[in-house]
């Protein structure tokens, strides 16, 4: 493993991905942000990564529904970083509703997002990750990649996906010391999860505090929230050397989800 490492992690302005890259920062590794957002916002966390940890710090802002995007944002990282050593796919959208009245827009566009984008970043990345011998993937799956819950067909589709995907570039990178891994979430208060409250609560006919108690946390046996910090080191464990016979797993931090 060299040091320090460039990463990649997409859907990275906030919730998970920034809870990941800030970890990466904190060890030392140079960064490549992607997501939407306020731009005076995004910057003042690109720039408060850079000054807080001494690293380089980059911002892209590809549309991961859009492959030429997709394609420029790694162009650009393997431009200003010499090489990508991590990706972390972790652009997700969310949107919750019976089948019936699920729009065919939001199915698209969370396939998209949240699995399609995953096959572009890694096909980018990977012929040079097999060549130079080291390479680590992390694809942010979630609990979903492993149970469903009704009125999330695409979410948890996409999740499922992914899980699948996870294996198979596994697979691929076996013999050339390139791991690839799905982290596996429980709930974790991100402005994703904020968000889709209300929409649980409307499709389930609940109030939104009974959302939490009797759907969200009622879920992971341990009544807790997973945090972006737990998250983010579960993910500098994963690119260590200590992980490198670690592949190809779904790595389950859920709070007994799905042990149930």
């Amino acid at each position: 493993m060299t040091s320090p490492l460039n990463a990649v992690i997409t859907g990275s302005t906030s919730g998970i991905g920034l809870g990941v890259a800030t970890a990466f920062a904190a060890e030392g590794w140079n960064i490549m942000l992607n997501g939407f957002g306020d731009a005076g916002e995004i910057e003042g966390v690109r720039a408060g990564l850079e000054d807080r940890y001494g690293v380089k710090v980059l911002y892209n802002g590809a549309d991961m529904t859009k492959p030429e995007e997709i394609h420029a944002l790694m162009a650009e990282a393997e431009t200003a970083f010499g090489q990508v050593d991590v990706l972390v796919n972790n652009a997700g959208i969310q949107h919750v509703s019976p089948l019936e009245d699920f729009p065919e827009a939001k199915w698209d566009a969370i396939i998209a997002i949240n699995l399609s984008s995953a096959f572009h970043t890694t096909k980018a990345v990977f012929a040079g990750m097999k060549e130079r011998k080291f390479g680590r993937i992390i694809n942010i799956a979630s609990a979903h990649g492993l149970v469903a819950s009704p009125f999330k067909s695409a979410y948890v589709a996409a999740k499922h996906g992914i899980v699948g995907f996870t294996k198979t570039i596994a697979l691929e990178g076996a013999e050339h010391g390139v791991t690839c891994n799905a982290i596996c979430p429980g709930y974790v208060k991100t402005p994703l999860v904020e968000k889709q409250i209300p929409d649980t609560a409307k499709a389930r006919g609940m109030t939104e505090e009974e959302v939490v108690q009797k759907v969200i946390l009622d879920a992971q046996p341990t009544k807790q929230f997973v945090t972006v910090e737990q998250i983010g080191a579960l993910a500098v464990f994963l690119c260590s050397d200590n992980a490198a016979q670690i592949t190809g797993a779904t790595q389950q931090i859920d709070g007994g989800w799905v042990a149930h």
